[in-house]
């Protein structure tokens, strides 16, 4: 059901979360703009500017890797000043009162985590973009490393171990899911009662099925998102609106 008028579609959002006993949060860029992260996908978007670099242009090309790594410098300041945003403050507000078990992101941001998510309680479908790994040993670095190494050398890092490529801890367009994080989305969706998809389009696949998948298990399906998506005509609430204002009078309850 789509809400058409903002005031009802918050009253029954709030009827809904009060009614849950499990909640399981899955969130998309829409969340993170009020924090400054800019959206990757809409128009205008940074890959609309900007063609994505799949991930086997970056293992097999050293000007792939430099300007991969050239783009996410370019966006140290966004990511350095972020801070969580009312919808991350309202979801971890959740958490802390025992509704929320844990949440699913297609974010990058680090933002959950910021909020007052415990680490092993954020399931990261797509990375991290706060530090880097080697694609060799996976040896974990800071992003302040790998800025030091390209100032010096005007190219990509290379593992100071195993003398690999390093590439931010993110899952790029033909890298594989990761498998541990996959399983553990799938099972929270299946045994939630509620299942909010925040500020996600749900085009992205495989992490887009796990809406379908919890409501087909039972569960209550939400979606806030400022625009339309492919599933609203599955979901028992539809919430057209911005994020921070729809979730805004949850934080602190």
């Amino acid at each position: 059901m789509i809400a058409t008028d903002f005031r009802s579609g918050l009253e029954r959002l709030g009827d809904m979360i009060a009614e849950a006993s499990v909640i399981v949060p899955f969130t998309g860029a829409g969340i993170s703009t009020e924090s400054g992260i800019p959206d990757f996908r809409s128009p205008g978007g940074l890959w609309a500017r900007n063609r994505p670099i799949p991930f086997d242009e970056f293992v097999a090309s050293q000007e792939a890797r430099d300007e991969s790594w050239r783009r996410r410098f370019a966006m140290q300041e966004n990511f350095a000043a972020a801070k969580p945003a009312r919808g991350h403050r309202a979801l971890a507000a959740l958490y802390k009162a025992g509704k929320v078990p844990a949440i699913i992101t297609q974010n990058i941001d680090n933002l959950h985590q910021a909020s007052g998510f415990a680490l092993d309680d954020v399931i990261e479908l797509h990375g991290n973009t706060t530090y880097a790994t080697c694609l060799g040993c996976q040896k974990r670095f800071e992003i302040a490393w790998a800025k030091d190494r390209f100032d010096e050398t005007g190219e990509a890092p290379s593992c100071s171990e195993c003398g690999q490529a390093v590439k931010t801890a993110t899952i790029s367009f033909g890298q594989s899911m990761p498998e541990d994080e996959m399983r553990r989305a799938a099972e929270l969706a299946r045994n939630c009662d509620l299942f909010m998809a925040i500020g996600s389009s749900l085009v992205v696949w495989p992490a887009a099925g796990f809406p379908l998948l919890a409501r087909n298990s039972g569960a209550k399906l939400v979606i806030i998102n400022n625009e339309p998506t492919e599933q609203d005509d599955i979901a028992d609430l539809v919430i057209h609106h911005d994020i921070g204002e729809t979730l805004g009078p949850f934080v602190g309850n």
